[in-house]
């Protein structure tokens, strides 16, 4: 219309319409490809949608989501319709799933921190790397799992600390020392008092550990160093005798003897004080035991000595006992030696006076038997003990006569019995048994011969008497034609006569002891030897003894009494 009113030309209206219709052209075409773009960006925004779904279902471990078809149709913006909703769900799960991850991730590393001793860990420095292409609940139950055993881990390690430190506790307080300073030098942390979370970290523990078996070690030096001086306190008072008052004071250390380490655990039991003032007695008690030693060793001498004398034994020298107290009053010994010494030789007097025991139990018997047979012997020879004058205790002596015989009759087998015992013992021992310095053997044997000799001359004595009363016979026969001072000097010849054939008792107790080995029980320390004396003085003893050789002697004169008595026919 316009041209049409203008008046263009033909060719003029032709080029402007091929123009015009190159630029529509031009424009539909910038549209095709703007909507081709478009296309493209909703088909790669739809793909990078699939590709993100399925890759947080692969990292959260899902196969599929519920809700989202499986197979999706419709246009494009249909399609991303449809799975966004589901992608958006899944966002926010893997986001709630990372937040997951992230705490327990962080509270393990805060553990094992704890563990390896950082005590000053940060949350708030530490940044804690997810893996998000493995966000599976199989994953995070393994986290889930490892933070369990940190965790229980932790509290085992806690447990521990604080044993140690009741440990610690315990044995400061018996050893009498201040824990909390202990404590502190193996780790502040430890003390309460600091406000921060303990170090349990294995170095704490082994250094924990090393400080409570040293706090132990202490203990049980100072509970041996007590046990000591203990039984030095218990020696010195039993030696002595310190009144139970003075005792009193060190009671506790002596309690502490039956003890042992783990036993122990009262506040201050053993204190550095106690011991100071433990060993300030015992040094105490050593200076007035010096000072005493004299009457101690005076003690343990006539102890021993009593030991000796009860069972017979050799007694040690007097010479030798006063050189000992010489070399004590020149302080030339050594006094817990000596004592140690007297005490050695007072156990082996009092071990071999009980291996002696059941002999001189049948010693006593036989003495006692040979005194009633002497007795018996003086009773028989006594030739009016049936007279009026005696009648009154007449039947005393009858009845002691009766137990005399039987007591007299069981001699040789109380010997025999005697004889056997000690050569056994002699046998064990390796030594001659002897009795007041002289060899029992010895003794028992000379009894028996004597006893035999006696019996041989009993005989003699009793074929004496008959030929004496024959020859009495004859001379009564012949007395009326001879005188009577020829028949008193006969009779008297006949007498002397008999004496003249009759054997004298010549055997005497001649015993010796030489290469029959040594009784002594004395011992010799630190040079000092108890040298034997030459002679004894059986008159050393405390106690009676019986004189073997003048009873031997008595009865040998009883025996010759017989000869010279009356003769009756």
């Amino acid at each position: 219309m316009i041209w049409d009113e203008v008046g263009e030309d033909q060719l003029e209206r032709e080029k402007v319409l091929l123009e015009l219709e190159q630029e529509c052209l031009e424009v539909y075409r910038r549209k095709v490809d703007r909507a081709n773009i478009s296309r493209a960006r909703l088909h790669q925004e739809l793909a990078e949608s699939e590709a993100e779904f399925t890759h947080l279902l692969l990292s959260l471990g899902e196969r599929s989501l519920p809700g989202r078809p499986e197979k999706m149709s419709g246009t494009i913006k249909q399609q991303l319709d449809s799975i966004t909703p589901a992608l958006r769900d899944m966002r926010l799960r893997k986001e709630e799933r990372v937040n997951q991850f992230r705490t327990v991730q962080g509270q393990i590393q805060k553990i094992s921190a704890e563990i390896a001793g950082q005590s000053e860990y940060d949350d708030s420095i530490t940044n804690v790397t997810v893996n998000e292409n493995d966000l599976s609940l199989k994953k995070l139950e393994e986290y889930q799992n490892e933070l369990q055993r940190l965790h229980n881990e932790k509290n085992n390690r806690l447990q521990q600390v604080e044993k140690y430190i009741d440990a610690v506790h315990s044995l400061s307080t018996t050893l009498g020392m201040e824990s909390s300073m202990i404590i502190t030098k193996v780790h502040p942390s430890l003390n309460e008092l600091c406000g921060i979370s303990k170090n349990i970290s294995d170095a704490i523990l082994a250094k924990l550990n090393s400080t409570v078996e040293s706090l132990q070690e202490e203990k049980q030096k100072r509970l041996e160093k007590l046990h000591h001086l203990g039984k030095a306190l218990k020696n010195l008072w039993s030696l002595m005798d310190t009144p139970y008052g003075d005792r009193y004071m060190f009671s506790h250390v002596i309690n502490l003897l039956s003890v042992s380490s783990a036993e122990v655990s009262d506040p201050g039991s053993l204190t550095l004080d106690i011991i100071k003032q433990a060993e300030a007695e015992v040094k105490r008690l050593d200076q007035l035991k010096a000072s005493k030693m004299k009457e101690l060793f005076l003690k343990k001498q006539n102890e021993l000595e009593q030991i000796c004398n009860k069972s017979h034994m050799e007694i040690p020298s007097r010479s030798e006992m006063e050189n000992i107290l010489n070399l004590i009053n020149s302080g030339e010994i050594d006094h817990a030696d000596l004592l140690m010494s007297m005490d050695e030789q007072i156990s082996r007097a009092k071990e071999e006076a009980n291996s002696r025991k059941s002999i001189m139990e049948k010693v006593e018997k036989w003495i006692l038997a040979r005194d009633e047979e002497r007795w018996l012997e003086e009773y028989s020879m006594d030739e009016n003990r049936y007279t009026v004058s005696r009648s009154r205790g007449a039947h005393r002596n009858l009845r002691r006569a009766e137990r005399a015989r039987v007591t007299v009759n069981k001699i040789p087998a109380l010997v025999d019995s005697l004889i056997a015992k000690t050569k056994s013992w002699e046998e064990e021992r390796k030594k001659v048994f002897l009795y007041d310095e002289v060899p029992l053997l010895a003794m028992l044997e000379e009894y028996n011969l004597f006893r035999q000799e006696r019996e041989e001359d009993k005989q003699r004595q009793r074929d004496l008497k008959k030929v004496q009363s024959q020859v009495v016979v004859e001379q009564e026969n012949s007395i009326a034609s001879r005188p009577s001072t020829s028949n008193r000097r006969i009779s008297n010849r006949s007498i002397n006569g008999g004496f003249g054939n009759a054997s004298p008792l010549n055997r005497r107790l001649s015993l010796s002891t030489q290469h029959l080995g040594s009784n002594s029980i004395n011992s010799a320390t630190q040079g000092i030897s108890y040298i034997k004396e030459g002679k004894r003085v059986q008159g050393k003893s405390t106690t009676p003894r019986p004189n073997f050789a003048s009873q031997l002697r008595d009865e040998t004169a009883s025996v010759v009494s017989t000869f010279s008595g009356p003769l009756s026919p």
